[in-house]
This record gives structure tokens, sequence and C-alpha cells, in this order.
């Protein structure tokens, strides 16, 4: 059977090779180690699910995140982003979370200025025994992502990459 100008076997696999698995959304997940890394790690000993193509990414306070690390995992990939922080007026750095926050908010708009979307990047507060809420946001922001699609930056990179060889 012909497919595109592909020979397409029965199995699914064209004369080419297997055929291209469907595409899963990878998300990296920005954790406060004080609240949401707890949160994460409660819902995995309660055996919570969530989407497998999530990495998450402890940090001491997500005061501490800068810019630069969230743009970078855009860069290098990642199709949506989280940015869990301890709830407002409960971080344990006094405001680290505001000022991700802050931060957060001014990237989302950069994201729509450069034509990637905001949607794209997520902040939610959350504190240690949120388990369900966490794995609620993961799923919720995969589903999000599989509507947006892939990121744009991604085949632009692997195209780049294809040309210099």
């Amino acid at each position: 059977m012909m497919r595109g100008g592909m020979d397409v076997l029965r199995n699914g696999e064209t004369a080419a090779g297997p055929a291209p698995a469907a595409w899963e959304p990878t998300l990296v997940a920005f954790c406060c180690g004080y609240c949401a890394d707890a949160a994460a790690a409660l819902a995995g000993s309660r055996r919570l699910q969530y989407p497998a193509g999530v990495r998450i990414l402890p940090m001491p306070c997500t005061g501490k995140l800068e810019m630069e690390n969230i743009l970078e995992a855009f860069e290098k990939g990642a199709d949506g982003v989280l940015v869990f922080g301890c709830l407002e007026g409960d971080c344990h750095f006094v405001e680290g979370n505001l000022r991700a926050r802050r931060r957060t908010d001014r990237i989302r708009e950069m994201l729509d200025e450069i034509g990637l979307g905001s949607r794209r990047l997520r902040m939610v507060n959350l504190s240690d025994s949120m388990a369900v809420e966490f794995a609620r946001e993961m799923r919720e922001m995969t589903e999000t992502i599989r509507r947006l699609g892939p990121n744009p930056l991604r085949d632009a990179e692997q195209g780049e990459s294809r040309g210099r060889s």
C-alpha cells in the first residue's frame, strides 16, 4: 500500500524502517525542595499516576530559579515547563516563591512575544502534602501541551544539526 509516496507494510512499518512512535510531550518540573519535591515523592509513594515524560529537577527554593534556567529548558527541547513552589506566604525563604512568580510571569510574556506561547509555562504553589494536586497538575499540563503540539524549537535545532552533518 502507498501512503505519501512511501510503501507501508501491514504492521505499520515503512520500507525505510519502523513507523515513527506517537509523540508524547516532555515536561521539565522545577520543584522546591521543601514543598513540591516532597509532594512529588508522596505522589510516587501513593502510586498516583501522571505521565512518564516528566523530568523533575529539585532545587533549594524556586526563588533561586533564574529566567535563563527556564529558557534553557525550552531551548533544549522541553515541550512544557512547570515551576512548583511553596504556598504563597509560606516560603521557607520568606519570599522566594514570590520572586519565582514574578520571573515566570515575565517569561510567559516573552514566550508569547516570540511565538512559543505562554501556556507552555505554568507556576503552581503546593504544600508538601499535596500529592494529589501535584499529579493532577502534571496530567493537566501534559494535556495542555498535547493540544499545543511539540516545541517548535526542538524541530529547529534538529534541522540545524542535520545541516551541520
